[in-house]
């Protein structure tokens, strides 16, 4: 019995579940979200080095010249104080903002667009904050020696390897210029050199793209994997959102009471309360400024029905018995409805009957 006991509880906990949209939900807001740091990096490299290729002739190659000169015919020539240490390497900090925002601009912008890209728009601090648990030397430890940490490390011994096939192939294709390389002008040999970075930079780029898709499709199904619920956590999850029974109970009660206070403090101010005698009644109120016919403003069977016929006779509130008008209202109008056609002549007939009868009270 108590290895049943065990054996139903294993399955209980078993995650076999999807998970549902408030756990997809709450699981994004922590940003545990399927997201591979391949493709960022891919997308960085690729739109930094197509920006250094059509463009870094433009902002490095003469901000670059600029610098070189004016180190050689001013720097050098300067006596070194701590006035001229201090503006030359202020000048050199300048210089190299120059060159190295707009890089730094676009690698920015190519990883918000890779995330945006892979998560949609998302804001957390959750994975900012400190938590002893990833400092757990054990932890840590089975983090470096798992299974995970194997893949990742054959995943990157797999992009250096074709990273240096790629940069090979292009050197091999081009060793002829690299070769002349020597017999050029310095402003030629920067040229070839810059344009044989760019385009080792993108063809590695463009490769780590390629192979960042089955990294990213990985990540999304290890997403999946990691907030699968059991039939227990989906249970409970379901009873959060929807209450206890046991508070939901009461909260219905309490919901009852004040209604049924309402519909009590109407039958003070009716005009009649039509009654079975003993098992139904119904309170109407007739205010032609307000509506076009007599209204439901209170309704009860047995219980209810006895205390709506006491509260009335407490305030002077005139009962007419009526069998199958007390019926028929109580089955075919809710509280706060007017009463139904078929049924104005019977209703008009007993407010005849109660103004008469209150106007002879009053002579």
């Amino acid at each position: 019995m108590a290895f049943l006991q065990v054996k139903l509880q294993f399955f209980a906990d078993e995650k076999t579940e999807k998970a549902t949209p408030k756990k997809r939900q709450d699981s994004r807001k922590k940003g545990q979200v399927a997201k591979s740091n391949d493709v960022n990096t891919a997308v960085i490299l690729l739109l930094v080095f197509l920006f250094l290729w059509f463009f870094g002739g433009a902002i490095v190659g003469s901000t670059l010249l600029d610098l070189l000169k004016h180190v050689f015919q001013t720097y050098l020539l300067m006596n070194v104080t701590p006035r001229s240490f201090e503006l030359m390497f202020y000048e050199i900090i300048m210089e190299a903002a120059v060159v190295l925002l707009p890089i730094m601009l676009v690698a920015m912008v190519a990883g918000v667009f890779a995330s945006y890209v892979q998560v949609g728009p998302l804001f957390t601090t959750d994975p900012l904050q400190m938590k002893l648990s990833k400092i757990d030397p054990i932890k840590g430890f089975k983090r470096i020696f798992s299974v995970r940490a194997i893949v990742e490390l054959l995943k990157s011994l797999l992009k250096i390897a074709f990273a240096g096939i790629v940069v090979f192939l292009i050197l091999w294709f081009n060793l002829e210029d690299v070769f002349m390389l020597s017999q050029k002008s310095v402003a030629d040999g920067f040229y070839v050199i810059a344009q044989l970075t760019a385009l080792m930079g993108v063809s590695v780029a463009v490769l780590l793209l390629f192979l960042s898709i089955p990294d990213y499709l990985y990540q999304r199904y290890d997403q999946e994997k990691q907030i699968k619920m059991s039939k227990k956590d989906v249970k409970d999850e379901h009873k959060n959102m929807e209450g206890d029974p046991k508070i939901k109970s009461k909260r219905k009660q309490k919901q009852m009471e004040m209604a049924m206070q309402r519909m009590m403090q109407e039958v003070p101010n009716a005009d009649v309360v039509i009654t079975n005698p003993t098992h139904y009644a119904i309170v109407l109120k007739y205010d032609e400024s307000k509506s076009d016919a007599p209204i439901i403003v209170a309704k009860g069977v047995d219980y209810v029905a006895q205390k709506i016929k006491k509260l009335a006779s407490d305030h002077d509130v005139v009962m007419v018995e009526n069998k199958p008008l007390a019926r028929a209202l109580y089955s075919q109008a809710e509280i706060g409805d007017q009463v139904p056609e078929d049924m104005f002549k019977a209703v008009a007939e007993v407010l005849a009957y109660v103004y008469r009868l209150k106007n002879k009270q009053v002579t």
